[in-house]
């Protein structure tokens, strides 16, 4: 074959060129290049051919690479799962491959550069991305990473992320920009819904704590441009977790999602409801010259709570404590404003419920003084500062004492003795009330083993159990080894539980009354008249008294009506077979009234008020020894 192109090149008289490979004496292949020409005489025939023979193997090594790699370019151009691009800075493309166009929605790289032809005005969303698309890779010859939301051919968007260089000729002259094309909209979505997940509520869609903190401060930024105010409002549901507790979590989360709805339908769209937790909501209300501009706001807040719920058939009734604070009045930052909105919330609370308060300076004096309470508070078991009196109960019927109620006081080293009604509040909200109620049943047990032990009569003492404590599970272990470690008789020790208490959960309760009675301590119902109690329950109550709360007893004189209510309870107590205590005696009036209705014991000044330890054994001592 080689030499027919050469004698062909001969007869036509031409020069030739070929390339063709041979084997060398050494059998060695290599490839040469022959180029000659014919030489002819003077009658016009080929005498001999001249010309020169050139080794270009290495060359043809060097084009079979650049075939290989420029077919396996083309095959990653044409297969790539990435989109690949080639554009003038002008924003025109040169070359697409087939993955960007399907990327972009188009049918083909030819369709996409036939319509696509202005980058700039064309592709991007925000049309400064291409600009500073443009800008990047003249300022470091690159981009990466640059994410941008672009159009498709029907007008849908996507997020892309670009990788491009600068390509240049020897002179340093751009000639087109290259680089990748990365759809990355599932991970944008995935980030937002991150996002989203991280700054909201997942019950009620709210904004959530992680946002409140980035909220506030634009609030705050907005007021001080111009020159106006804002307010934080900072709202708690009074019995949300009665009915979360009693009701199970399903019927709570309901509730809390009416809630949100209802709060935000309540106030402006610029204004913003945040859910920081459990059954508490902060607003932020922009735009505002003084407190009088949101007492609309914050009535319809109270009257939209108030409505009934209506869940699974079932009406429930909430209401809602707010307090309130302003900047730049109460606080100049984020912190400050929540702290003080929490105050003012926490006063709405002791003001009954149901209700809203502004901060002020005084709320916040007064928390100090709680905060510092509840901190001696936790040091005074460590330190011994609890003692206990105890006041007499007596028997109408002897008019001898029938045991009595131990009464927990607190006294502070060096300082006045401080009355329960002072700390036991905060005790129940800090948990604290639990280890202090064991202190207290411990020592009472005590000291009613010593009074057994030297009279040699039995001598219940009356210990109050508060709403947190009955409601641990473990109280029934924890009376039963009291009892043990004291060595008092059972029938020596009675729990007193207000009527409030029981009839949160009744049906939950009546267990835990029975588990106790089975260990034979004598129970009481407290507090009897101010729950309105069902008296269907009352009847399942495995209790021995009944101790009509005081507030029946103070105005006898006065109130016919507690005339007939006291009669009433003791008939109902005895029909049951049970006995009861009045409460709050005081005068002369009270005792003989209560004793011709057959009540059964009485517990008040009248008698005596609340003893000292030692006051108090000398009394029993005496009545034993007479």
């Amino acid at each position: 074959m080689v030499r027919d192109k050469i004698n062909h090149a001969v007869e036509l008289g031409e020069r030739f060129e070929i390339e063709y490979r041979i084997r060398r004496a050494d059998g060695v292949v290599i490839w040469v290049s022959e180029r000659g020409n014919p030489i002819f005489d003077e009658h016009g025939e080929v005498q001999a051919i001249e010309g020169i023979i050139q080794n270009i193997t290495t060359r043809k090594h060097i084009e079979q690479s650049l075939r290989e790699a420029e077919g396996r370019y083309r095959s990653i151009f044409e297969n790539a799962i990435e989109g690949i691009f080639q554009s003038t800075r002008s924003g025109l493309y040169l070359m697409v491959n087939p993955a960007l166009a399907r990327m972009y929605g188009y049918s083909s790289p030819q369709e996409l550069m036939g319509v696509l032809n202005n980058i700039n005005e064309q592709l991007y969303v925000d049309k400064a991305r291409r600009a500073e698309f443009v800008q990047a890779i003249e300022n470091s010859h690159n981009v990466q990473n640059f994410e941008s939301l672009v159009y498709k051919k029907d007008g849908s968007t996507i997020w892309i992320s670009e990788n491009a260089r600068a390509v240049t000729d020897e002179a340093g002259n751009l000639l087109y920009y290259e680089g990748t094309v990365e759809d990355i909209t599932s991970r944008k979505s995935y980030e937002v819904q991150l996002e989203y997940q991280a700054t909201h509520d997942t019950l009620t869609g709210l904004p959530n704590r992680c946002m409140l903190n980035d909220r506030l401060l634009q609030c705050i930024n907005f007021a001080t441009r111009y020159k106006n105010k804002m307010a934080v409002a900072f709202l708690d549901l009074d019995q949300f977790k009665l009915i979360n507790d009693s009701m199970g979590h399903e019927v709570g989360d309901q509730l809390l999602l009416i809630m949100s709805q209802r709060l935000s339908a309540c106030v402006r769209e610029v204004d913003t409801v945040v859910r920081i937790g459990g059954d508490e909501f902060v607003i932020l209300i922009s735009n505002i010259d003084s407190i009088h501009d949101i007492m609309s706001s914050m009535k319809r807040i109270l009257e939209s709570v108030s409505e009934p719920c209506e869940i699974h058939g079932l009406n429930y009734l909430v209401t809602c404590s707010i307090g309130i604070s302003l900047y730049p009045d109460d606080g100049a930052d984020p912190t400050v404003l929540l702290k003080n909105a929490d105050s003012a919330m926490y006063e709405a609370k002791k003001a009954g419920r149901n209700n809203y308060q502004v901060y002020t300076q005084a709320l916040n004096e007064a928390l100090a003084e709680r905060v510092m309470l509840e901190y001696k508070l936790r040091q005074a078991l460590e330190n011994e500062e609890f003692i206990l009196h105890y006041q007499p109960k007596v028997d109408f019927s002897t008019g001898l004492i029938c045991g009595a109620e131990a009464l927990i006081r607190w006294q502070p080293q060096g300082e006045a003795i401080i009355e329960p009604m002072r700390f036991i509040e905060i005790a129940e909200e800090t948990g604290l009330i639990e280890k202090i109620g064991e202190w207290v049943l411990l020592n009472a047990c005590k000291k009613a083993k010593l009074l057994k032990d030297k009279t040699g009569t039995s001598i219940p003492i009356a210990v109050n159990v508060s709403a947190r404590q009955f409601k641990q599970a473990r109280l029934p272990h924890i009376v039963k080894n009291i009892l043990a470690e004291t060595g008092l008789p059972a029938e020596c020790l009675e729990l007193e539980i207000t009527e409030s208490t029981l009839i949160d959960d009744a049906p939950k309760f009546i267990d835990t009354l029975h588990v106790l009675k089975t260990l034979g301590v004598k129970l009481a119902i407290d507090d009897f008249g101010t729950g309105y109690s069902n008296l269907a329950y009352l009847k399942d109550f495995p209790i021995d008294r009944l101790k009509i709360d005081k507030a029946f007893v103070m105005n006898l004189e006065n109130d016919p009506t507690n005339l007939a209510i006291l009669k009433a309870v003791v008939v109902l107590a005895h029909s049951l077979d049970k006995k009861v205590v009045a409460e709050g005696v005081e005068t002369q009036y009270q005792h003989d009234f209560l004793k011709s209705i057959v009540c059964d014991e009485m517990q008040g000044h009248f008698f005596s008020r609340p003893l000292p330890e030692h006051e108090f054994e000398t009394l029993i001592f005496k009545q034993f020894q007479s």
